[in-house]
This record gives structure tokens, sequence and C-alpha cells, in this order.
């Protein structure tokens, strides 16, 4: 690991919590350097990062100020696992395995081009209860090319941290789509709706670091429990 990544980890895990407080200063370059005993420069890089993922607002003769993460709920991009959610939003959450079992490829998958015709999946759905109310429900098809089946033990925790920390399964990027929809049978079956019409419904592909597709995730959302947001920052237009 790069050293200026491995400091951007380690300032960000401080900001997170809240060791460096929202709208205080990061210590200088100069400090940050003698601090890891390396040159500006790879602190630079590090408060770049920190700058491009929202954590930090440099003001010219100021510094570093830290902004409020908290603040910024879910992200629309990057690929974040339940539990990574969840810790990030401070939130206490369960997750219960209803159906973790070998299908075939459904059809929609097959004209999305994202599988073959007949190749066995896992079909994995979790429902996950926040403050004590089924809110979500998530429904995957992983492929068995890549991973032969799933102790549902694990995936109760986070499927993300199994593939990736027990598997060493590299997921590198995804497509989104977001939409609201009617709500179908199943949410009705699975979410507590109070009496909600609608549903904000996440569907994603998502690919490994050696872009083969890995699976296929769909994420129905209670709406009035839905909040996803993004940390924008403006860059400056270009002159000819």
């Amino acid at each position: 690991m790069n050293k200026f990544f491995k400091i951007y980890l380690e300032l960000r895990e401080k900001i997170e919590n809240r060791q460096y407080r929202s709208n205080s200063l990061l210590p200088s370059e100069n400090e940050l350097a003698r601090e890891y005993d390396v040159s500006r420069e790879t602190i630079r890089k590090a408060l770049l990062l920190l700058l491009e993922n929202g954590y930090i607002h440099k003001i010219q003769g100021k510094g570093s100020i830290v902004l409020d993460v908290n603040r910024y709920r879910i992200p629309v991009t990057g690929l974040l696992s339940f539990k990574e959610r969840r810790q990030f939003q401070d939130v206490e959450a369960i997750t219960k395995v209803l159906i973790n079992e070998e299908v075939e490829a459904p059809d929609f998958l097959v004209r999305l081009g994202l599988v073959k015709k007949g190749e066995k999946l896992i079909y994995l759905v979790r429902q996950r209860i926040v403050d004590g109310e089924a809110v979500i429900l998530d429904k995957d098809y992983i492929r068995k090319t890549v991973i032969d089946s799933l102790p549902t033990d694990r995936v109760e925790e986070s499927l993300y941290e199994y593939l990736e920390k027990d598997l060493g399964i590299k997921i590198s990027y995804g497509n989104k789509d977001f939409k609201i929809e009617p709500v179908s049978e199943e949410d009705l079956t699975y979410i507590d709706l109070n009496g909600h019409k609608h549903i904000a419904v996440l569907r994603s592909d998502v690919y490994t670091e050696g872009t083969d597709f890995l699976h296929y995730t769909e994420s129905r959302h209670r709406v009035d429990k839905f909040h996803f947001s993004e940390f924008a920052r403006r860059r400056g237009s270009k002159s000819n």
C-alpha cells in the first residue's frame, strides 16, 4: 500500500471517529510530515484524497478544515456494504437472511447480457431491520463461477466483507440505477410499509478488478427511510 494512501486512511478514520472534529483544523502539512516521517509531497497526496472525498476543505492561508461527514448519508456513487453504511450512519440494525440458494439465471439478467441462459447463480435475499422495523429488502444474484456457496452466518454480517476478506475477491466498480416504483407483493410481505404505496429501488451490477461481472443487487427501501446523497465539489472551468 502506498504511504500516502495509508496516511489518508488513518486521517479519514480519525475524522470519522471525531478525533478531528468538524470545523477544526487538521495539523499543518509540516506537522503531519513530521508525525508520519514522510515528505510534504506524500502528505499533500493524502490531503488531496481527503479533499476529493469530502472530508476536508482547504482555505488558502488557513489550512485544511474538517467537514461534518455525518451530514452526508449514503453515497450514491461508490460501493458500500450495508454494514459499512450502517457504521457510516451510526444506526442500530440487524440483518436476516431469508433465502440463500442456487438458482438458474433469471431471464432479465440474460437479457441484460450479464449471464448466460441456464447459468447457475446464488440467490441471496436479506431483510434489513432498522430500529425494530423491516425497512430494506436486498436481493442479490451472485455468480457461482466466482463463488460456489455462501455461509449464511457470514453474509448475515456482511457479504462484501466475506467476499473481500475471506475469499480475497477484489470488488472494483458497478453501475447503478435508481427508481421509485409501486410496491410489490414481496414488499408487502417483507417490508413494514406503514401505508406507503411506493418503494425506492436501487439496482446495481457489480464487477471485479478484472472487469468480470460478479453480482447483481436490487435494494428495495421504504421511501421515508431512503436517503442517499453525494458530496460534490465544483471544479473550476478551463479557459481556451
